[in-house]
């Protein structure tokens, strides 16, 4: 579920970039050029966050799964009982 939030972020991102990209002039002098830069360097970290999240998440491991099977066996015996 967060993996599709961390993608959706991302691809909203990407939107804003495509559409920011011609309006922002880095090159220009005093405020606009420092707003410009600003926002694509906030841009960039958003990217960059996000794809360490989607990248380096947690996964599943398997000594969970077989420990939940293990625990469902056990559970399934006491009731004979």
């Amino acid at each position: 579920m967060k993996k599709n939030r961390y993608l959706l972020c991302l691809l909203v991102c990407g939107a804003l970039l495509y559409f920011a990209m011609p309006r922002l002039d880095v090159f220009s002098e005093g405020l606009e050029g420092i707003f410009a830069i600003s926002w694509l360097v906030f841009a960039l970290i958003v990217i960059a966050g996000n794809l360490t999240a989607l990248l380096y998440s947690p996964k599943k491991t398997m000594t969970s799964t077989r420990s939940q099977a293990i625990n469902e066996r056990k559970r399934a015996r006491s009731f004979y009982r």
